[in-house]
């Protein structure tokens, strides 16, 4: 599409430093997001192998570890993923409307859909995560299976994802605003 060229070469404009360290962060995070689904495969395939080898030689090979290991690299997958998501503009959006606009009225989409919802949805994300988080700290908590995994270092990726998301937010905030100032209201 058209708007995709212009749009792109907006990115690649010179952005602040402050964005730059943003987006450089969401492109580390979001690699090692990219890297875990490689582990959370292997993981997978291994407790599968392990299952079913168990089952001819009456001896359980796999473990309640592995199989929250699995889950645990899953979730770590959409959570940490979700900063570089949005700074590649690869998230769920209703395309058929927003592709036949003009750039401005994209770039005015983005910056109200990133003030009126990203923004506050992740800044209340933070704020209830808060208290669950430090608790789980607290008590170091752990699976309530038994050889699980410790929970509490899990949870804390709900914070570090949502204040990368949000600050990837306003990093996206900046480029909406100067697109919109580029191609005048």
């Amino acid at each position: 599409m058209a708007h995709d060229t212009l749009e792109q070469r907006d990115r690649n404009r010179p952005a602040p430093a402050w964005v730059r360290v943003i987006d450089a962060s969401s492109e580390a995070v979001g690699r090692l997001a990219a890297w875990l689904v490689l582990g959370m495969v292997a993981v997978g395939a291994c407790n599968a192998v392990a299952r079913y080898a168990g089952r001819f030689v009456g001896v359980n090979f796999s473990s309640n570890a592995l199989i929250e290991l699995q889950w645990y690299m899953f979730s770590l997958v959409f959570l940490l993923g979700a900063a570089w998501t949005l700074r590649h503009d690869r998230h769920v959006r209703v395309d058929v409307v927003y592709a036949r606009l003009s750039a401005t009225a994209r770039a005015w989409v983005d910056l109200v859909g990133t003030v009126v919802l990203l923004i506050p949805f992740s800044t209340f994300v933070l704020w209830v995560s808060w208290p669950s988080v430090r608790n789980s700290w607290v008590v170091r908590e752990g699976s309530p299976d038994p050889g699980g995994l410790a929970r509490y270092p899990l949870k804390s990726a709900i914070l570090v994802a949502f204040a990368l998301l949000l600050a990837q937010g306003i990093a996206e905030v900046h480029r909406s605003l100067a697109r919109i100032r580029r191609n005048g209201t």
